[in-house]
């Protein structure tokens, strides 16, 4: 299966709950409904992609907390990510030519000049649906949390979860699929894409401020996540201390980069969930 490139979503600094281990397809519904703090109604005049939408001021949102299947949208050399079309036409389906209210748990402006929301659909009888808890309730996204947008991640991840439990959308096929950190040639293949990665932290060693988690015996060639010293204090704040996830099977995701073996950069606690 062709590689998911580096989009336009890539790595980014743009930054509150440590992610406990959620059982696989458990629910929660905290912010399935718009929290008070909710904008005042906006029309959806188009639907950009599976996460993207403008509104009837000209302004664009992009859908805090996840990432859908990318289309090119005229970028040179961009190729269309698998399920793309699908996840652009379910989007319309429940939110073109609808009102949406908003919410900002976190930064609520993207370097794109993009507003970063929680977004609410008026479904006509009184309800809402929750944009983001939708596109991942059909498999039609995943995760993506930044370290100044992290409201809501445990909501998000149970539906992710209760998706991938049913096989839906992404979850159905190999480019999306859970990568297990022994996988290497799969890793070295997908420099530069977003991928969710599983396995045993072998080692969990704090050198000069940096974390290393190894999942291998030669972390040259093995997959390692790593925590900056800068990025340490979120998980301090947290109160999560990341040599502890030594022994432990977690699930990392992020960004592949290939140095020394093929890595993820964690900059918050919400991209390793602890399964056992």
């Amino acid at each position: 299966m062709a590689s998911i490139l580096l989009g336009e979503d890539g790595p980014d600094t743009v930054v509150g709950t440590t992610t406990a281990p959620l059982p696989s397809g458990g629910e929660a519904t905290g912010c399935a409904v718009p929290p008070s703090g909710a904008s005042r109604a906006f029309d959806v005049i188009e639907v950009v992609d599976g996460d993207t939408i403008v509104l009837d001021d000209r302004s664009e949102v992009r859908m805090v907390g996840i990432q859908a299947p990318k289309l090119p949208l005229g970028r040179r050399n961009f190729p269309e990510w698998p399920l793309a079309k699908e996840a652009r036409d379910a989007a319309v389906d429940f939110s073109s030519r609808r009102e949406v209210v908003l919410w900002s748990g976190g930064s609520d402006e993207d370097r794109h000049g993009r507003r970063l929301a929680h977004t609410y659909v008026r479904d006509g009888q009184g309800g809402t649906i929750w944009f983001q808890g939708e596109m991942l309730r059909r498999g039609l996204a995943r995760v993506y949390t930044f370290p100044d947008n992290r409201a809501c991640v445990q909501d998000l991840l149970a539906r992710e979860a209760a998706a991938r439990e049913e096989g839906l959308g992404m979850w159905g096929l190999d480019t999306y699929r859970i990568i297990t950190a022994n996988e290497l040639d799969r890793l070295n293949s997908r420099e530069g894409s977003y991928e969710l990665i599983e396995g045993r932290v072998r080692e969990a060693k704090l050198i000069n401020g940096r974390v290393y988690l190894n999942f291998g015996t030669d972390y040259r060639e093995d997959f390692t996540v790593t925590i900056s010293p800068r990025d340490m204090k979120l998980f301090r704040d947290a109160g999560v201390d990341p040599t502890d996830y030594e022994g432990r099977i977690v699930r990392a995701r992020g960004w592949v980069r290939l140095f020394n073996g093929p890595s993820i950069d964690a900059t918050h606690p919400e991209q390793i969930e602890v399964i056992r």
